[in-house]
Protein backbone atom coordinates (compact mmCIF):
# COMPACT_ATOMS: atom_id res chain seq x y z
CA UNK A 1 0.00 0.00 0.00
CA UNK A 2 1.49 3.34 -1.08
CA UNK A 3 1.00 6.01 1.65
CA UNK A 4 -0.97 9.08 0.59
CA UNK A 5 -0.03 12.68 1.34
CA UNK A 6 -3.52 13.62 2.46
CA UNK A 7 -3.70 14.16 6.21
CA UNK A 8 -7.16 13.74 7.76
CA UNK A 9 -8.36 15.21 11.01
CA UNK A 10 -10.83 13.04 12.88
CA UNK A 11 -12.05 15.88 15.06
CA UNK A 12 -15.27 16.07 13.05
CA UNK A 13 -17.15 14.55 10.13
CA UNK A 14 -15.82 15.16 6.64
CA UNK A 15 -16.48 14.90 2.92
CA UNK A 16 -13.77 13.23 0.85
CA UNK A 17 -14.21 14.17 -2.81
CA UNK A 18 -12.26 12.64 -5.67
CA UNK A 19 -12.87 11.29 -9.16
CA UNK A 20 -13.65 7.60 -9.51
CA UNK A 21 -10.70 5.24 -8.92
CA UNK A 22 -8.52 7.79 -7.13
CA UNK A 23 -8.40 5.42 -4.16
CA UNK A 24 -10.89 6.95 -1.72
CA UNK A 25 -12.12 3.60 -0.40
CA UNK A 26 -8.62 2.17 -0.04
CA UNK A 27 -7.41 5.33 1.65
CA UNK A 28 -10.19 5.28 4.23
CA UNK A 29 -9.38 1.62 4.80
CA UNK A 30 -5.99 2.76 6.11
CA UNK A 31 -7.56 5.41 8.33
CA UNK A 32 -10.30 3.41 10.05
CA UNK A 33 -10.56 0.04 11.75
CA UNK A 34 -11.88 -2.87 9.72
CA UNK A 35 -15.09 -3.05 11.76
CA UNK A 36 -16.06 0.58 11.03
CA UNK A 37 -19.62 0.56 9.61
CA UNK A 38 -19.51 1.20 5.85
CA UNK A 39 -22.43 1.87 3.54
CA UNK A 40 -21.53 1.56 -0.13
CA UNK A 41 -23.99 3.32 -2.42
CA UNK A 42 -22.34 1.69 -5.44
CA UNK A 43 -23.86 -1.57 -4.18
CA UNK A 44 -27.04 -1.83 -6.30
CA UNK A 45 -29.12 -3.41 -3.54
CA UNK A 46 -28.20 -0.83 -0.91
CA UNK A 47 -28.56 2.00 -3.43
CA UNK A 48 -32.08 0.95 -4.44
CA UNK A 49 -33.19 0.52 -0.83
CA UNK A 50 -31.94 3.92 0.34
CA UNK A 51 -33.02 5.70 -2.80
CA UNK A 52 -36.60 4.58 -2.14
CA UNK A 53 -36.48 4.97 1.64
CA UNK A 54 -33.56 7.10 2.90
CA UNK A 55 -34.84 6.65 6.45
CA UNK A 56 -33.70 3.00 6.25
CA UNK A 57 -30.17 4.28 6.83
CA UNK A 58 -30.83 3.77 10.54
CA UNK A 59 -31.39 0.04 10.02
CA UNK A 60 -27.92 -0.31 8.45
CA UNK A 61 -26.15 1.12 11.48
CA UNK A 62 -25.13 -0.89 14.54
CA UNK A 63 -28.00 -1.15 17.03
CA UNK A 64 -25.69 -0.46 19.96
CA UNK A 65 -23.84 2.66 18.96
CA UNK A 66 -22.06 5.15 21.14
CA UNK A 67 -21.22 8.83 20.63
CA UNK A 68 -18.11 9.22 18.52
CA UNK A 69 -18.81 6.15 16.36
CA UNK A 70 -17.51 6.65 12.83
CA UNK A 71 -19.67 5.65 9.84
CA UNK A 72 -18.41 5.61 6.24
CA UNK A 73 -20.84 6.29 3.39
CA UNK A 74 -19.37 5.84 -0.09
CA UNK A 75 -20.58 7.96 -3.05
CA UNK A 76 -23.00 10.07 -1.02
CA UNK A 77 -24.03 12.07 -4.11
CA UNK A 78 -26.05 9.07 -5.32
CA UNK A 79 -28.62 9.61 -2.53
CA UNK A 80 -28.28 13.24 -1.37
CA UNK A 81 -31.39 12.91 0.81
CA UNK A 82 -29.30 10.87 3.25
CA UNK A 83 -27.54 14.05 4.34
CA UNK A 84 -30.59 15.21 6.30
CA UNK A 85 -30.41 12.00 8.34
CA UNK A 86 -26.64 12.31 8.68
CA UNK A 87 -27.11 15.84 9.99
CA UNK A 88 -29.61 14.60 12.56
CA UNK A 89 -27.36 11.76 13.72
CA UNK A 90 -24.43 14.14 14.14
CA UNK A 91 -26.57 16.41 16.29
CA UNK A 92 -28.58 13.89 18.33
CA UNK A 93 -26.24 10.91 18.69
CA UNK A 94 -22.87 12.64 18.17
CA UNK A 95 -21.92 10.16 15.44
CA UNK A 96 -19.17 11.05 12.98
CA UNK A 97 -19.35 10.43 9.25
CA UNK A 98 -16.77 9.99 6.50
CA UNK A 99 -18.67 10.79 3.30
CA UNK A 100 -17.00 10.07 -0.02
CA UNK A 101 -18.14 11.42 -3.36
CA UNK A 102 -17.04 11.55 -6.99
CA UNK A 103 -19.32 14.45 -7.88
CA UNK A 104 -20.39 17.61 -6.12
CA UNK A 105 -22.84 18.41 -8.92
CA UNK A 106 -25.81 16.40 -7.76
CA UNK A 107 -25.36 17.55 -4.18
CA UNK A 108 -25.49 21.21 -5.21
CA UNK A 109 -28.24 20.88 -7.80
CA UNK A 110 -30.48 18.92 -5.43
CA UNK A 111 -30.12 21.53 -2.71
CA UNK A 112 -28.68 18.84 -0.46
CA UNK A 113 -27.91 19.53 3.17
CA UNK A 114 -24.13 20.03 3.21
CA UNK A 115 -24.07 19.88 7.01
CA UNK A 116 -23.56 23.60 7.59
CA UNK A 117 -19.95 23.56 8.73
CA UNK A 118 -20.32 20.34 10.70
CA UNK A 119 -18.11 18.58 8.15
CA UNK A 120 -14.83 19.66 6.57
CA UNK A 121 -13.93 18.95 2.95
CA UNK A 122 -10.91 17.03 1.65
CA UNK A 123 -9.88 16.03 -1.87
CA UNK A 124 -8.05 12.95 -3.13
CA UNK A 125 -6.34 12.82 -6.50
CA UNK A 126 -4.38 10.33 -8.60
CA UNK A 127 -0.93 9.59 -7.21
CA UNK A 128 1.65 12.36 -7.06
CA UNK A 129 5.33 11.90 -7.79
CA UNK A 130 6.02 12.30 -4.07
CA UNK A 131 3.65 9.48 -3.18
CA UNK A 132 4.99 7.10 -5.82
CA UNK A 133 8.61 7.76 -4.90
CA UNK A 134 10.82 5.08 -6.45
CA UNK A 135 7.82 3.74 -8.38
CA UNK A 136 7.44 7.03 -10.28
CA UNK A 137 8.33 7.12 -13.96
CA UNK A 138 7.76 10.43 -15.77
CA UNK A 139 7.29 8.96 -19.25
CA UNK A 140 4.78 6.45 -17.90
CA UNK A 141 2.94 9.22 -16.02
CA UNK A 142 2.66 11.26 -19.22
CA UNK A 143 1.38 8.36 -21.31
CA UNK A 144 -0.76 6.44 -18.82
CA UNK A 145 -1.43 8.84 -15.95
CA UNK A 146 -1.18 7.90 -12.28
CA UNK A 147 -4.53 6.41 -11.29
CA UNK A 148 -3.95 3.89 -8.46
CA UNK A 149 -5.66 1.09 -10.36
CA UNK A 150 -2.91 1.17 -12.99
CA UNK A 151 -0.33 -0.04 -10.48
CA UNK A 152 -1.99 -3.44 -10.57
CA UNK A 153 -1.57 -3.71 -14.35
CA UNK A 154 1.18 -6.02 -15.55
CA UNK A 155 1.60 -4.73 -19.09
CA UNK A 156 0.58 -1.89 -21.46
CA UNK A 157 -2.29 -3.91 -22.95
CA UNK A 158 -3.87 -4.24 -19.52
CA UNK A 159 -3.39 -0.52 -18.83
CA UNK A 160 -5.11 0.25 -22.10
CA UNK A 161 -8.09 -1.93 -21.19
CA UNK A 162 -8.33 -0.38 -17.71
CA UNK A 163 -8.38 3.17 -19.07
CA UNK A 164 -10.97 2.28 -21.72
CA UNK A 165 -13.12 0.75 -18.98
CA UNK A 166 -12.62 3.84 -16.81
CA UNK A 167 -13.88 6.13 -19.56
CA UNK A 168 -16.85 3.85 -20.15
CA UNK A 169 -17.66 3.80 -16.42
CA UNK A 170 -17.48 7.59 -16.20
CA UNK A 171 -19.89 7.98 -19.11
CA UNK A 172 -22.23 5.22 -17.95
CA UNK A 173 -22.41 5.92 -14.23
CA UNK A 174 -21.68 9.62 -13.86
CA UNK A 175 -23.36 10.87 -17.01
CA UNK A 176 -25.99 8.47 -18.32
CA UNK A 177 -27.33 7.14 -15.00
CA UNK A 178 -27.30 10.56 -13.33
CA UNK A 179 -29.06 12.03 -16.40
CA UNK A 180 -26.64 14.94 -16.38
CA UNK A 181 -27.12 15.55 -20.11
CA UNK A 182 -30.26 15.07 -22.16
CA UNK A 183 -28.52 13.85 -25.31
CA UNK A 184 -25.44 11.69 -24.96
CA UNK A 185 -24.08 11.87 -28.54
CA UNK A 186 -23.17 15.59 -28.51
CA UNK A 187 -21.53 15.12 -25.12
CA UNK A 188 -19.45 12.19 -26.43
CA UNK A 189 -18.27 14.31 -29.36
CA UNK A 190 -17.47 17.13 -26.97
CA UNK A 191 -15.44 14.83 -24.71
CA UNK A 192 -13.15 13.79 -27.55
CA UNK A 193 -12.63 17.35 -28.77
CA UNK A 194 -12.13 18.73 -25.24
CA UNK A 195 -9.58 16.01 -24.47
CA UNK A 196 -7.67 16.87 -27.63
CA UNK A 197 -7.67 20.50 -26.40
CA UNK A 198 -6.40 19.57 -22.93
CA UNK A 199 -4.46 22.48 -21.42
CA UNK A 200 -5.50 24.96 -24.12
CA UNK A 201 -7.54 28.14 -23.77
CA UNK A 202 -11.20 27.20 -24.03
CA UNK A 203 -12.71 28.40 -27.30
CA UNK A 204 -16.35 27.42 -26.83
CA UNK A 205 -17.40 28.44 -30.35
CA UNK A 206 -14.68 26.39 -32.05
CA UNK A 207 -15.30 23.35 -29.86
CA UNK A 208 -19.05 23.66 -30.41
CA UNK A 209 -18.48 23.58 -34.17
CA UNK A 210 -16.35 20.44 -33.94
CA UNK A 211 -18.79 18.76 -31.51
CA UNK A 212 -21.82 19.79 -33.58
CA UNK A 213 -23.53 21.60 -30.74
CA UNK A 214 -23.89 25.15 -29.36
CA UNK A 215 -21.32 27.28 -27.54
CA UNK A 216 -23.53 27.66 -24.46
CA UNK A 217 -23.86 23.86 -24.36
CA UNK A 218 -20.08 23.50 -24.47
CA UNK A 219 -19.77 25.84 -21.48
CA UNK A 220 -22.26 23.70 -19.58
CA UNK A 221 -20.38 20.53 -20.54
CA UNK A 222 -17.17 21.97 -19.09
CA UNK A 223 -19.04 22.70 -15.87
CA UNK A 224 -20.07 19.04 -15.78
CA UNK A 225 -16.45 17.92 -16.14
CA UNK A 226 -15.39 20.16 -13.28
CA UNK A 227 -18.34 19.13 -11.10
CA UNK A 228 -17.57 15.45 -11.64
CA UNK A 229 -13.91 16.15 -10.74
CA UNK A 230 -12.62 15.14 -14.18
CA UNK A 231 -10.76 18.40 -14.64
CA UNK A 232 -10.07 21.93 -13.50
CA UNK A 233 -10.22 25.42 -14.95
CA UNK A 234 -7.17 27.67 -14.83
CA UNK A 235 -8.39 31.26 -15.01
CA UNK A 236 -6.60 34.08 -16.79
CA UNK A 237 -4.65 36.50 -14.62
CA UNK A 238 -7.10 39.03 -13.24
CA UNK A 239 -5.07 42.08 -12.27
CA UNK A 240 -4.81 45.07 -14.57
CA UNK A 241 -1.43 44.83 -16.25
CA UNK A 242 -0.14 47.07 -19.05
CA UNK A 243 -0.02 44.34 -21.70
CA UNK A 244 -2.62 41.96 -20.36
CA UNK A 245 -6.13 41.34 -21.63
CA UNK A 246 -8.88 39.13 -20.32
CA UNK A 247 -8.96 35.64 -21.77
CA UNK A 248 -11.16 32.58 -21.46
CA UNK A 249 -9.88 30.00 -18.95
CA UNK A 250 -7.74 27.01 -19.79
CA UNK A 251 -9.02 23.56 -18.92
CA UNK A 252 -6.86 20.66 -17.72
CA UNK A 253 -8.11 17.10 -17.39
CA UNK A 254 -7.21 15.62 -14.01
CA UNK A 255 -5.12 12.74 -15.38
CA UNK A 256 -3.10 12.30 -18.58
CA UNK A 257 -4.12 8.68 -19.06
CA UNK A 258 -7.82 9.54 -18.89
CA UNK A 259 -7.51 12.54 -21.20
CA UNK A 260 -5.61 10.47 -23.79
CA UNK A 261 -8.24 7.71 -23.60
CA UNK A 262 -11.01 10.27 -24.14
CA UNK A 263 -9.06 11.75 -27.07
CA UNK A 264 -8.78 8.35 -28.75
CA UNK A 265 -5.02 8.12 -28.11
CA UNK A 266 -5.05 5.37 -25.51
CA UNK A 267 -2.09 3.05 -26.01
CA UNK A 268 -0.41 5.16 -28.69
CA UNK A 269 3.21 5.79 -27.72
CA UNK A 270 4.15 9.33 -26.70
CA UNK A 271 7.35 10.37 -28.47
CA UNK A 272 9.69 12.65 -26.54
CA UNK A 273 10.30 14.81 -29.61
CA UNK A 274 6.58 15.39 -30.22
CA UNK A 275 4.48 18.44 -29.39
CA UNK A 276 2.15 16.12 -27.50
CA UNK A 277 4.97 15.26 -25.09
CA UNK A 278 5.39 18.92 -24.20
CA UNK A 279 1.64 19.40 -23.77
CA UNK A 280 1.39 16.33 -21.54
CA UNK A 281 4.34 17.50 -19.43
CA UNK A 282 2.63 20.86 -18.86
CA UNK A 283 -0.65 19.18 -17.94
CA UNK A 284 1.15 16.79 -15.59
CA UNK A 285 2.97 19.58 -13.76
CA UNK A 286 -0.10 21.84 -13.49
CA UNK A 287 -2.02 18.93 -11.95
CA UNK A 288 0.88 18.04 -9.66
CA UNK A 289 1.00 21.59 -8.28
CA UNK A 290 -2.79 21.67 -7.91
CA UNK A 291 -2.76 18.40 -5.94
CA UNK A 292 0.06 19.42 -3.61
CA UNK A 293 -1.61 22.77 -2.98
CA UNK A 294 -4.62 20.86 -1.63
CA UNK A 295 -2.65 18.29 0.34
CA UNK A 296 -0.33 20.81 2.03
CA UNK A 297 -3.06 23.45 2.36
CA UNK A 298 -0.69 26.13 1.13
CA UNK A 299 -3.47 28.41 -0.07
CA UNK A 300 -1.91 29.33 -3.41
CA UNK A 301 -4.10 30.81 -6.14
CA UNK A 302 -3.26 29.92 -9.73
CA UNK A 303 -3.78 31.60 -13.08
CA UNK A 304 -2.13 31.98 -16.47
CA UNK A 305 -1.43 35.06 -18.57
CA UNK A 306 -1.47 35.70 -22.29
CA UNK A 307 -0.99 39.30 -23.43
CA UNK A 308 -2.37 40.99 -26.51
CA UNK A 309 1.17 40.76 -27.93
CA UNK A 310 1.12 36.98 -27.62
CA UNK A 311 3.42 36.69 -24.60
CA UNK A 312 2.38 33.94 -22.23
CA UNK A 313 3.13 32.78 -18.71
CA UNK A 314 1.99 29.18 -18.16
CA UNK A 315 1.37 29.54 -14.43
CA UNK A 316 1.19 32.46 -12.03
CA UNK A 317 1.28 31.46 -8.36
CA UNK A 318 -0.11 33.95 -5.88
CA UNK A 319 -0.49 34.16 -2.14
CA UNK A 320 -1.91 37.06 -0.19
CA UNK A 321 0.58 39.85 0.55
CA UNK A 322 3.32 38.12 -1.45
CA UNK A 323 4.63 38.96 -4.93
CA UNK A 324 3.54 36.50 -7.61
CA UNK A 325 5.76 33.68 -8.81
CA UNK A 326 5.91 33.23 -12.58
CA UNK A 327 6.43 29.73 -13.95
CA UNK A 328 7.06 28.67 -17.52
CA UNK A 329 6.86 24.93 -18.18
CA UNK A 330 9.17 23.31 -20.74
CA UNK A 331 9.65 19.59 -21.24
CA UNK A 332 13.12 20.14 -22.73
CA UNK A 333 16.32 18.77 -21.24
CA UNK A 334 18.08 21.93 -22.44
CA UNK A 335 16.29 25.29 -22.32
CA UNK A 336 17.32 28.24 -24.50
CA UNK A 337 17.40 31.08 -21.98
CA UNK A 338 17.46 33.73 -24.75
CA UNK A 339 13.80 33.02 -25.47
CA UNK A 340 12.84 34.62 -22.15
CA UNK A 341 14.54 37.97 -22.68
CA UNK A 342 11.32 39.42 -24.10
CA UNK A 343 9.57 38.68 -20.79
CA UNK A 344 11.81 41.00 -18.77
CA UNK A 345 9.35 43.93 -18.91
CA UNK A 346 6.39 41.68 -18.19
CA UNK A 347 8.11 40.36 -15.06
CA UNK A 348 8.53 43.94 -13.89
CA UNK A 349 4.92 44.84 -14.74
CA UNK A 350 3.64 41.95 -12.65
CA UNK A 351 5.84 42.87 -9.70
CA UNK A 352 7.33 39.39 -9.65
CA UNK A 353 10.63 38.67 -7.93
CA UNK A 354 10.70 34.99 -8.93
CA UNK A 355 10.50 33.76 -12.53
CA UNK A 356 11.16 30.05 -12.90
CA UNK A 357 11.38 27.78 -15.92
CA UNK A 358 10.34 24.27 -14.83
CA UNK A 359 12.03 21.77 -17.11
CA UNK A 360 14.01 18.53 -17.28
CA UNK A 361 17.48 20.01 -17.03
CA UNK A 362 19.41 18.11 -14.34
CA UNK A 363 20.76 21.15 -12.42
CA UNK A 364 19.53 24.67 -11.59
CA UNK A 365 21.03 27.65 -13.41
CA UNK A 366 19.97 31.25 -13.78
CA UNK A 367 20.09 34.41 -15.88
CA UNK A 368 19.19 37.93 -14.83
CA UNK A 369 15.60 37.26 -15.97
CA UNK A 370 14.80 33.64 -15.08
CA UNK A 371 15.92 30.68 -13.03
CA UNK A 372 15.99 27.45 -15.02
CA UNK A 373 15.11 24.67 -12.60
CA UNK A 374 14.50 20.90 -12.62
CA UNK A 375 10.75 20.47 -12.21
CA UNK A 376 11.16 18.64 -8.91
CA UNK A 377 13.10 21.64 -7.59
CA UNK A 378 10.13 23.85 -8.49
CA UNK A 379 7.87 21.62 -6.40
CA UNK A 380 10.32 21.77 -3.50
CA UNK A 381 10.50 25.55 -3.73
CA UNK A 382 6.71 25.85 -3.66
CA UNK A 383 5.89 23.28 -1.03
CA UNK A 384 9.05 23.09 1.09
CA UNK A 385 11.99 20.77 1.46
CA UNK A 386 10.43 19.33 4.62
CA UNK A 387 7.51 17.98 2.60
CA UNK A 388 9.71 15.80 0.38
Amino acid sequence: MIPRLLSLSKARSFFLFGARATGKTSFLGTQFAGDTPRIDLLNPEIFRELQKRPENLITLLPKKRKPGLWVIIDEIQRVPELLNLVHGLIETEKLKFALTGSSARKLRRSGANLLGGRAVVYHLFPFTEQELGEHFDLDAALQWGTLPILLECENPAEKRRVLDAYVDTFIREEIREEQVVRKLDPFLRFLEVAAQMDGKIVNASSIASDAQTEAKTVSRYYEILEDTLIGLHLDSYHRSVRKAQRQAPKFYFFDNGVSRALAGLNGIEVRRSSKEYGDLFESFLINEIHRLNHYYETGFRFSYLRTKDGLEIDLIVEKQRQPPILIEIKSSTHVDEKKFENLRALKSDLGAKEFWVACQEPRPRSTDVVEILPWKTVLMRLFGESNR
